[in-house]
């Protein structure tokens, strides 16, 4: 069978269904290249998802001067890979470890395990803040320019029959609060709306220039991060800023080369590597950061990402 049959068959017995068609979807897995270096236990993790770019029109580009710096102080890390296209199934190797769905059309229940099951599990607090979300605990369709796709959350049973779990998925104006009142999440994933994650056109315009859509990210990762960054509470945070995919024209390693930037005090400055991670190595550093053993789906076997500390 091929991968993509393996896979396609995997999410049908982790998953209650996978969305129809589609593109095929690597796992690509690597022997870890990183060194002995330990990885830290820090007290939050904090996972920034932006659209479809590739890396060489993100990293270099003077029209994101904050997110270059970010990658020039921190860590980068340059052989960094999506998983597949589109949107959806990156976004659940992010919290899933599975494809689960091969398009952005699934509207079924993730059963599997998953990021909110480990992190409930082993007592850890969690949040999805996604802009433009119509309310907190909305679990309905995509409300342009909030999308139901890029939250991966509303999917699983953990929290669809919850509402305790369910009150976790909260607007991007809750982060403000919960950085003033000291009640930041031990895990937290941020989503911009469609307007300014590099999907569609600042502001809602009909037409406008990749440029403009990459300048437009870069001022709305800057407005939204730098609070935190230079909050007390980053002291003992890490912060991971990825895109979910690469152009659709890319498809090197199923979702082609993103670019991928480790953050916080104990990453170490100035490094880049050029090791082969997927969204899956993300997964697993999350849980791994917060001192979480279980790695949900394909994170158990992918490659760690301790060369960055």
């Amino acid at each position: 069978m091929c991968l993509a049959g393996l896979l396609l068959a995997a999410c049908m017995s982790l998953a209650s269904g996978c969305g129809g068609g589609g593109s095929s979807v690597s796992t690509a897995s690597t022997s870890s290249a990183s060194s002995s270096r330990a990885i830290p236990q820090v007290s939050h993790v904090i996972v920034l998802v932006a659209e479809n770019h590739a890396y060489g029109s993100v990293i270099g580009n003077p029209m994101m001067p904050y997110t270059n710096s970010l990658a020039q102080k921190y860590a980068l890390a340059s052989g960094y890979y999506a998983n597949t296209h589109p949107s959806l199934p990156n976004y659940f190797m992010l919290t899933v470890g599975v494809p689960t769905a091969l398009d952005d059309t699934f509207a079924g229940t993730v059963t599997s395990d998953n990021v909110v099951r480990a992190l409930t599990t082993a007592g850890k607090t969690w949040k999805m803040y996604a802009e433009s979300l119509p309310s907190i605990g909305y679990l309905g369709p995509t409300s342009v320019p909030y999308a139901r796709e890029h939250n991966p959350f509303v999917y699983f049973s953990d929290v669809l029959t919850s509402s305790t779990q369910a009150a976790n998925i909260v607007p991007i104006s809750q982060l403000a609060l919960d950085l003033q009142n000291g009640t930041l999440p031990d895990y937290s994933m941020i989503v911009p709306n469609l307007t300014n994650d590099g999907h569609n056109c600042p502001g809602g315009a009909s037409s406008c220039t990749d440029q403009q859509k990459l300048a437009n990210v870069d001022n709305w990762v800057q407005s939204n991060l730098a609070p935190l960054i230079s909050n007390p509470v980053f002291q003992s945070s890490v912060l991971i800023y990825t895109w979910d995919e690469s152009v659709f024209s890319d498809l090197t390693n199923g979702g082609g080369h993103v670019a991928t930037i480790l953050a916080g005090p104990t990453v170490l400055a100035g490094h880049q590597s050029t090791n082969l991670y997927q969204h899956q190595s993300t997964l697993r550093l999350s849980m791994q950061l917060l001192g979480v053993s279980d790695f949900p789906g394909a994170a158990s076997s992918a490659p760690d990402m301790s060369e960055f500390f």
